[in-house]
């Protein structure tokens, strides 16, 4: 192991919990030891289980699960009523133990306003006695109650009622209960979840969520009670020694409800600033609680404790080593963190932990291969959160994920098996085939190596000098470095296996390739805008690919996501970009996280990027565009340059049969996600 992470390999304490290094492994919702969106309530959750045992096998020295709901979603149990669940998981927890790792269980007394309520359960809370009849099974009022009648994050058409004093006192006597069954079964401390992302505790500290007049609302020490009530509740139940985290985020980054602050910008804060910080952190470790495992953000500005691409790398640690030169207890930072970079904080004192979510997900291996200086087989995270958690949101429409998503985050675009090894799993061929795969894109590779991992004779074909195929444009961005690192690693990742690769050669004939099997991954084309003087503009992959420059000022025809990236990154370069989109809002689409989308829009509000809605392009000029709107009315806009960006459509080589498979975007134009998962449902079955 290189000596710049050695400080990531010290020992540290919590409390009296001794961890063996610097990695926590973070919460990610949708991994919780207890369920997560199941019908059936709480339960011991076999495949997350087996999905934290591998960590474990692979050094990581604090896990900490996700949420586990102090009252599960469905059916409404409070998680102390299930005994044989913590019987179970006292098994686990001495699995875990063999391998010298530690695990804090997640507790949350719930999400507030931030519940990201599905579309079809708005018009159900709408509805006074259906939303009655169905309480038993899912009661949508108390998922979503918050400190104060509040406008929901996630839908215009829903207000949040207010918790009664009786319900906090039950959710601080449940945390109690549970966390005491937690130590019972070998668990080695709890986190509370959280003055944190603007779920309900954190609601209740802020002053522009909490207008509650009681105990729990008005000054500081009020707003901070329940957080305060529910650690001096666990502290009673276990003993002052049981360790008890607390996910806390030091900033806000909030300008009003559903507007955040992007980084650089001045603003008012009108969440928790870094003075209140100062001042909660303290507080909030005297009575009692031995760490701080922060980041920043709320729901509001969802982008700084779910970091996109477009954040900084490491976007947060300056706010919470500040934080932790006002407290005792050891403070973990999350947020895009880099090794290198984390090692070195700990080593300077800034941090005691460097925190970790979703580079698990894309590579469980990642630390073994740290320590065995392996970097470069270390599959990187692209922070797109296409699968993990991808709440989708845009105006007029609340949580646009399907029910089947919502059931399933902490998935993995990259990596199909993570929390579905029952349906994903490499299984040597039964029959050792002759494969050919023509297109040397993400899906084309992804396709290759499954079939060459289980056996198969694979030849990959690629027309091209270079693999990668449209993906070498969408990472082309400057803040794209972990999308160029991905297409790197898979460069080198097909070297490792029996592959005939044939670069700078098109197939226009498949039946002369005499393959057993035929895989066509020949990707997508773009959409044509039918306009007058279309020949004018310039269409987003070749902008991308650098094969045509844009002068300073550019108009980009097409809100959707590469639409939005192209004007950020041109905005970055110092351009003047303006967006035409013809729907009511910014990428609207059911499969991309709010966010990765609130950024973009939070940034070219910020920043004064002019973007067009409701309005269509009736002609391109070499000087610009005009442009109609949603009432008819016609006016021009001058530019330098036109990017078009209106979407694909496939361009399958073959059609399908029974020897011949299509993946990626030339069977279905849609993610990383939708391209790497439906390679494996070919490759598997072949």
């Amino acid at each position: 192991m290189d000596a710049k992470y050695q400080a990531l390999f010290t020992p540290w304490k919590i409390g009296n919990v001794e961890i063996k290094n610097r990695i926590v492994m973070c919460p990610m919702g949708g991994t919780s030891l207890f369920g997560w969106m199941e019908h059936t309530g709480n339960h011991f959750d076999k495949e997350a289980a087996k999905f934290f045992i591998e960590k474990a096998k692979n050094n990581v020295g604090l896990i900490i699960p996700g949420i586990a709901p102090i009252r599960s979603t469905f059916m409404g149990q409070w998680l102390y009523q299930n005994k044989k669940m913590f019987a179970e998981l006292k098994e686990f927890m001495d699995e875990i133990h063999k391998y010298d790792a530690k695990l804090f269980v997640q507790i949350t007394a719930g999400m507030g306003r931030s519940w990201a309520i599905p579309t079809p359960l708005v018009m159900l809370h709408n509805m006074p006695v259906v939303r009655d009849l169905i309480k038993p099974i899912i009661n949508i009022p108390y998922q979503s109650a918050s400190p104060s009648e509040l406008p929901s994050r996630w839908s215009d058409k829903v207000t949040t009622r207010a918790l009664s004093i009786k319900e906090i006192h039950e959710i601080v006597d449940a945390f109690a209960k549970t966390a005491a069954l937690c130590k019972e079964a070998g668990v080695d401390g709890v986190e509370v979840h959280a003055v944190h992302e603007g779920y309900l505790l954190d609601q209740f500290t802020h002053e522009y969520t909490n207008k509650r007049t009681d105990e729990y609302g008005g000054s500081f020490e009020n707003r901070y009670r329940f957080a305060t009530d529910i650690v001096k509740a666990i502290k009673g139940a276990c003993g002052s020694d049981y360790p008890v985290s607390l996910r806390y985020s030091v900033r806000s980054y909030v300008k009003d409800f559903c507007v955040g602050a992007v980084p650089g910008e001045e603003f008012t804060e009108i969440g928790r600033d870094m003075q209140e910080s100062e001042k909660a952190a303290k507080y909030l470790q005297d009575a009692g609680y031995d760490m701080l495992n922060a980041d920043n953000g709320t729901y509001d500005s969802w982008y700084w404790a779910h970091p996109p691409m477009y954040m900084p790398l490491n976007c947060n640690l300056e706010d919470v080593a500040h934080i932790k030169k006002c407290v005792d207890i050891p403070v973990v930072c999350a947020g895009r963190m880099e090794p290198e970079v984390g090692a070195k904080a700990v080593a300077d004192g800034l941090i005691d932990g460097v925190g970790v979510a979703r580079q698990f997900l894309a590579d469980d291996q990642w630390i073994t291969k740290l320590l065995e200086d392996r970097l470069e087989d270390i599959r990187p995270c692209i922070c797109c959160h296409n699968a993990c958690f991808n709440m989708a949101h845009y105006k007029g429409v609340a949580n646009a994920q399907s029910i089947y998503d919502a059931s399933h985050i902490a998935r993995c675009a990259l990596d199909p098996r993570v929390m579905q090894s029952d349906k994903y799993q490499i299984t040597p061929a039964k029959k050792i085939k002759n494969i050919a795969v023509i297109g040397g894109g993400i899906g084309g590779m992804e396709a290759a190596i499954v079939c060459a991992k289980r056996g198969h004779k694979v030849s990959l074909y690629e027309k091209t000098d270079k693999l990668g195929g449209v993906f070498i444009a969408a990472a082309a961005p400057s803040y794209k470095e972990k999308d160029r690192a991905l297409i790197a690693w898979y460069n080198r990742e097909i070297q490792k296996y029996p592959i005939e690769l044939h670069l700078n050669t098109e197939v226009t004939d498949i039946a002369a390739l005499k393959a057993d099997e035929v895989i066509i991954a020949t990707g997508a084309v773009a959409n044509k805008l039918p306009v007058k003087g279309a020949e004018h503009a310039i269409e987003a992959v070749d902008f991308l690919l650098g094969k045509k420059a844009v002068g300073e000022k550019v108009i980009i025809v097409g809100g959707g996501l590469t639409g939005c990236e192209i004007a950020y990154d041109l905005y970055l370069q110092g351009k003047q970009p303006t967006v035409i989109e013809m729907k009511n809002d910014l990428i609207v689409s059911d499969k991309i996280c709010l966010a990765n989308t609130s950024f973009l829009r939070d940034f070219f509000t910020a920043n004064q990027v002019p973007v067009y809605l409701e309005t269509g392009v009736s002609e391109i000029r070499p000087d610009g565009v005009t442009v109609k709107k949603k009432d008819g009315s016609t006016f021009n806009l001058d530019a330098d340059s036109v990017i078009v960006s209106v979407g694909y459509h496939p361009a399958p080589l073959a059609k399908k049969g029974s020897h011949v498979h299509i993946v990626g975007d030339a069977d279905k134009v849609g993610s990383l996600r939708t391209v790497i998962w439906r390679a494996w449902d070919v490759a598997m079955k072949l």
